[in-house]
C-alpha cells in the first residue's frame, strides 16, 4: 500500500494569517494558502481545491493510460482537466460545489466511441474519482481526437 503524505502549517487568524503546505517527496515544493488564495484570486497561492484538481487529474490520467494500455491500444497523448468548485453552504459554511472532468485523448486504432467506452471505464474505477463521486456532483466531458 502506497501512503504519501503534505502538512500544512498555519499561523495567524483566518482573515490575516496563511499558511505553507509541502508533500513529504518535496515534489510540490512549499505552497502558500491563505483565504484569500482560496476564495479571490490566487497571487501566487495555492487552495485545497487546486490540489484537489490536480490529484483527481494525474490519478484519471493515470487510470485512463493503464486503461488503454491494457486494453492493446496505448495513448499517444491525454489531456485530462479537472476543476473544483468552492462555495457557500446553504444553512452556512463552506463546502466543494462541484468536481468536473474534461478528459480528451488522441489512441491510433480507436473510434470515438471505443474510447470514449474505455474513459468512462477508467473514470468510474478512477481511485480520486470514486472517493469524490456520491460526495458533490461531477460532470464528465470525454473528447475523441484521434
Amino acid at each position: 500500500m502506497a501512503t504519501r503524505k503534505a502538512t500544512t502549517v498555519w499561523t495567524g487568524d483566518l482573515h490575516n494569517g496563511g499558511g505553507s503546505v509541502t508533500g513529504e517527496t518535496g515534489a510540490l515544493g512549499t505552497q502558500k494558502v491563505t483565504l484569500p488564495t482560496r476564495v479571490g484570486d490566487a497571487n501566487g497561492g495555492t487552495s485545497p481545491e487546486e490540489l484537489l484538481a490536480a490529484s483527481h487529474s494525474g490519478c484519471l490520467a493515470t487510470n485512463l493510460s493503464a486503461t488503454l494500455t491494457n486494453n492493446g491500444t496505448p495513448p499517444e497523448s491525454l489531456t485530462v482537466s479537472s476543476d473544483v468548485g468552492f462555495g457557500p453552504k446553504d444553512g452556512g459554511g463552506f463546502e466543494i460545489k462541484h468536481a468536473n472532468v474534461e478528459i480528451s485523448g488522441k489512441v491510433p486504432g480507436l473510434t470515438a466511441e471505443q474510447f470514449e467506452a474505455l474513459a468512462t471505464t477508467a473514470e468510474q474505477t478512477c481511485p480520486i474519482s470514486n472517493a469524490i463521486r456520491g460526495n458533490v456532483p461531477m460532470d464528465v466531458k470525454i473528447t475523441f481526437e484521434g
